[in-house]
């Protein structure tokens, strides 16, 4: 699913929002430092949330070189098959770190239980409200089609044949402006971490 940049408004709006994600991609992060401080994992818990967190990795890497924002609308690739498809990679992504960071009496399920709670009855809703407006005002009869026919995040079983054209494949020029590059290095560096925790390498 494309994702609309802020529309020409007052500038007060403009910042506001720059805020807004500013500050939620500040608290993914500080979630995720105290996750690491905190966590003494066991080997078991990191084969388990290990494949998740792969899983999560790859559709979103996947997922940003079809992105192009506000300029088209993404319907191939993992986009065929699911709306928010980033959102499908996030969820994972968030599951197999709060399994693998295991800490004292288990709290860290939890933490998993409430934000499995804040994803589906909170971020996802509201999302879908906001963002399918905007994208039906956007791309209309050609949106309306594409969500009709494709789930907003388990995936549908077989690709969506939508308005594709040549240059949708995937671009490694949309996946490094997207920045996802950033989130892997971050992943790649926190399961290290628990890695070397569980483990005891040194």
């Amino acid at each position: 699913m494309t994702v609309e940049t802020p529309v020409a408004g007052p500038s007060h709006g403009f910042f506001s929002k720059n805020l807004i994600s500013m500050a939620r991609i500040f608290s993914v992060f500080a979630l995720l430092a105290i996750l690491g401080y905190w966590a003494r994992p066991i080997p078991l818990d990191i084969w388990i949330g290990l494949p998740l967190v792969a899983a999560g990795g790859l559709l979103r890497a996947w997922s940003a070189g079809y992105l192009l924002k506000t300029r088209q609308l993404a319907v191939a690739g993992p986009y065929a098959f699911t709306r928010n498809p980033l959102y499908l990679g996030r969820l994972l992504l968030f599951t197999g770190f709060a399994v693998m960071a295991t800490l004292p009496t288990r709290a860290n399920l939890i933490i998993l239980a409430g934000g499995i709670a804040i994803f589906f009855f909170y971020y996802m809703p509201r999302k879908e409200r906001i963002e399918c407006a905007r994208l039906l005002q956007t791309h209309g009869e050609e949106y309306a089609r594409y969500k009709a026919a494709v789930p907003a995040l388990f995936p549908r079983l077989t690709p969506y044949r939508g308005s594709d054209d040549a240059g949708s494949g995937w671009h490694w020029s949309r996946f490094n402006r997207n920045r996802e590059y950033m989130m892997l290095i971050v992943e790649a560096g926190l399961v290290g971490l628990f890695a070397v925790r569980a483990f005891g390498w040194s």
